[in-house]
């Protein structure tokens, strides 16, 4: 049976795809841009993406759009949403479908409609172009939201990594500074975490860097695990022997434990 076309009277918007890619350096979350090399906004930072093809999905264009503007190569995406401010795009009438990917800092190099591509520290984010600047805020409060049901958080680290590594990391998603020995109770309570070597002492380094809290107000969410200790303290012995393991153990996620783990009590990440 031959397929029927048809046409319809309706305007019909463009649609465009936008990926805010994530990565972390062990100390600092990053967003990887690209430097738009076309006008509009020719010369302005924007995230990776463009339009929709006829004969692909929003996630298969998303992806396609991020291999050829930055040279990186995903498998995996989460919508984050719609947007479709009237006058988000000075082309036409753009509707545009965002996503969010968490990535292991590698080299990116810009291509297709993009002179270059580049990580920035979340604190040295340019103005963006578009809406992009929105889409980025309404990414990261899905990110802050989404890292308290599900283990995203993870695909940032190498496959063995410590319990400061991933505070650092819990601290630059969320914007906030949790105390040492709370963090490394709560994280062993969740039965995610495996261990995989033997303890070394901690580097001095991690209490001698120790980051203000970012303006992001969440206290009661987060309540006593909020840092409220003076550095001296943080030598103090833990009653909970799981906290007093030394800063250098290595761990890695055990997915096994963690889909049990979510099967039977709906896992959710609490502090």
């Amino acid at each position: 049976m031959e397929k029927q076309s048809y046409t319809y009277k309706y305007p019909r918007p463009a649609v465009t795809t936008d990926c805010v890619v994530f990565g972390f350096d062990g100390r600092d979350l990053k967003i990887l841009l690209i430097e738009r090399g076309i006008e509009p906004f020719k010369g302005c930072w924007a995230f990776p993406g463009g339009f929709l093809q006829m004969d692909e999905t929003a996630e298969q264009g998303a992806l396609r759009e991020l291999k050829e503007e930055t040279g990186l190569d995903l498998r995996y995406i989460k919508q984050v949403g719609a947007f479709s401010d009237v006058n988000r795009d000075p082309r036409s009438r753009v509707i545009t479908i965002a996503f969010y990917a968490l990535a292991r800092k590698s080299a990116v190099q810009g291509g297709d409609d993009a002179a270059r591509a580049q990580w920035f520290a979340l604190n040295d984010i340019p103005h963006l172009a578009f809406d992009h600047d929105y889409i980025l805020r309404k990414t990261m409060d899905k990110l802050r939201h989404d890292i308290h049901f599900e283990p995203i958080g993870f695909g940032l680290l190498d496959e063995q990594f410590t319990i400061p590594e991933l505070q650092r990391l819990y601290e630059a998603i969320l914007g906030v500074h949790f105390d040492r020995r709370n963090f490394h109770k709560k994280m062993l309570q969740t039965g995610i975490l495996e261990e995989v070597d033997d303890f070394e002492e901690a580097p001095p380094s991690y209490f001698g860097d120790r980051r203000e809290m970012r303006s992001m107000d969440i206290g009661a969410l987060f309540g006593g695990m909020m840092a409220s200790e003076p550095k001296a303290s943080y030598a103090a012995r833990d009653d909970d022997s799981r906290s007093t393991r030394r800063w250098g153990t290595k761990f890695r996620f055990n997915k096994k434990r963690y889909d049990e783990f979510k099967e039977d009590n709906n896992f959710k990440l609490e502090f």
